[in-house]
């Protein structure tokens, strides 16, 4: 059987090749065979949308010189921080990433693109290029790869219906006629699947609470681990997919961070695994390794400067409090949603003996899975800038192997109980706490930015901008300022209901 016959890539199946081996010749064949008559450039910009640049084709000869050489854009409406007399880029397309695109009428290929400046440098400014640096710089230092994915959540936001209501707060892999808006979100999936996003799989989330005749129903689309690099491209594309479609069905879809005091807010969890030729490094005779622990040392300790780059607005920081399932403390454990590095279950042990008790009638050799662990970060949120947030776990984790005695660092932070039961009082007392707003963030990015910076990963004028940004909001008591006032908290989220 032909080993692309089942992939939901139409770019796959047709050139029989994975996408990070998609050359010029092969887009130009499947534009030229399947009658593509337009094509798409997409890049993220600051605010952290997928922008657009479509160009007809004319001829082959067009299309090889756009394909060759990019376009120019503007780089000071992209980015504040980029001055208009100097603002011309190039943006130049990452053929790996052309995708059909699910929504025209007329036959078009998109493809992501990166930033270059006028010397035709990667653009040291914009926040793709500092995620490739990253992955760069940590496979240098470790000689391993860093792999990602990432579980995105989401609220769909309609009009209340009466029958078969979810109670309140109680959607947790809920099923129609319960879950509302399931068939989009599998309609999502197929779309995304077919752009060349990698998913896991999907389900309804535990959030679902009604408000003034308005249902709000919480979902999720969780990805594979891939390349970190490809990990941000499938998450932009995915967010672009689940709000045209969205937008179809006429209703509004979030990935706010907070709604509502009381209700479930939305994360974008981000799994991690470290490769070498192939093998997952967390995980060795079934228990988590040093690299592993490693990892999360540096995590740990860069905790707070990270939030600038995944929890980008206020909304982001009313999430981010105590007896919820966000983190607030900065310390790692197993299976506890409570904490900031979570280790999930890894089939570490029994998968055969499962299946085998499942299935009686089929005792076939089940060999133990290796590669499943991965390492889970909680605290970010769809506000995230994806590429900087990747970028900056990336950075992270390279910081470790740099750190002394990480592996004592990470053993010391260690929780093996919920900190917020009474009885374990004295061992949240211990712990760090993440920033409680935009403005501790910048503080904390301020403090270890040294951190971004080691090899221009993140350049200067980039943590500047950044810091910059996130002090504008002025939020240093705006917890206090809101507390149990749903209006103004509505008010908030209403500013920042398309975040991201």
């Amino acid at each position: 059987m032909d080993k692309y016959a089942l992939h939901p890539n139409p770019l796959v199946r047709f050139l029989k090749k994975e996408p990070r081996d998609f050359t010029q010749e092969d887009l130009i064949r499947y534009i030229s065979e399947e009658g593509i008559r337009m094509v798409n450039f997409r890049y993220a910009a600051a605010d952290g949308r997928l922008k657009a640049l479509n160009f007809i084709i004319n001829d082959l000869d067009y299309l090889r010189t756009i394909l060759t050489y990019g376009e120019r854009v503007d780089g000071s409406s992209l980015f504040p921080y980029i001055q208009a007399g100097s603002s011309d880029l190039y943006v130049v397309p990452r053929y790996r990433t052309a995708f059909r695109n699910p929504f025209s009428e007329i036959p078009t290929l998109d493809i992501l693109c990166g930033y270059y400046d006028k010397e035709g440098n990667p653009l040291a400014s914009a926040p793709d290029q500092a995620l490739r640096r990253a992955h760069a710089a940590f496979k240098e230092l470790t000689g391993m790869e860093f792999h990602a994915m990432g579980e995105l959540e989401y609220y769909v936001v309609s009009e209340a219906e009466e029958l078969y209501v979810t109670p309140n707060q109680r959607g947790y892999h809920e099923s129609g006629p319960f879950c509302k808006w399931g068939e989009m979100r599998r309609e999502a999936m197929k779309a995304i699947a077919e752009a060349g996003g990698k998913i896991k799989y999907g389900h309804s989330e535990v959030g679902n609470f009604v408000v003034d005749g308005m249902m709000y129903e919480q979902n999720e689309i969780e990805f594979l681990p891939v390349d970190v690099e490809e990990a941000a491209d499938q998450l932009l594309i995915a967010k672009w997919i689940l709000r045209e479609i969205a937008y179809q069905y006429g209703v509004q879809l979030t990935f706010a961070p907070k709604i509502t005091e009381g209700k479930a807010g939305s994360g974008l969890h981000v799994h991690t695994k470290v490769v070498k030729e192939g093998e997952n490094m967390y995980l060795r005779d079934g228990k988590l390794t040093d690299v592993a622990k490693t990892v999360i040392a540096g995590i740990l300790d860069a905790a707070p400067s990270l939030t600038a780059f995944g929890n980008t607005n206020p909304t982001s920081y009313l999430r981010l409090v105590p007896h919820q399932e966000a983190p607030t403390n900065i310390c790692w454990g197993d299976r506890n949603r409570s904490v900031l590095v979570r280790v999930p279950l890894g089939w570490t042990t029994g998968a055969a003996a499962m299946i085998h008790d499942a299935n009686p009638q089929d005792q076939s050799p089940v060999e133990e899975p290796r590669d499943k662990q991965t390492v889970e970060f909680r605290c970010p949120d769809g506000s995230a800038d994806i590429y900087l947030l990747l970028a900056g776990l990336v950075t992270a984790a390279r910081h470790g192997f740099e750190m002394e005695n990480p592996v004592a660092y990470a053993e010391e932070r260690y929780v093996g109980v919920n900190i917020f039961e009474e009885q374990h009082k004295a061992v949240a007392e211990r712990l760090d706490h993440l920033p409680d707003s935009c403005a501790a963030s910048a503080d904390a990015l301020e403090r270890q930015r040294a951190i971004y910076e080691v090899k221009e990963i993140f350049g200067a004028a980039l943590i500047d901008g950044w810091i910059r940004s996130l002090r504008a909001f002025g939020d240093s008591s705006l917890r206090e300022e809101l507390k149990s006032d749903p209006d103004k908290i509505k008010s908030l989220v209403e500013r920042y209901i398309n975040v991201g």
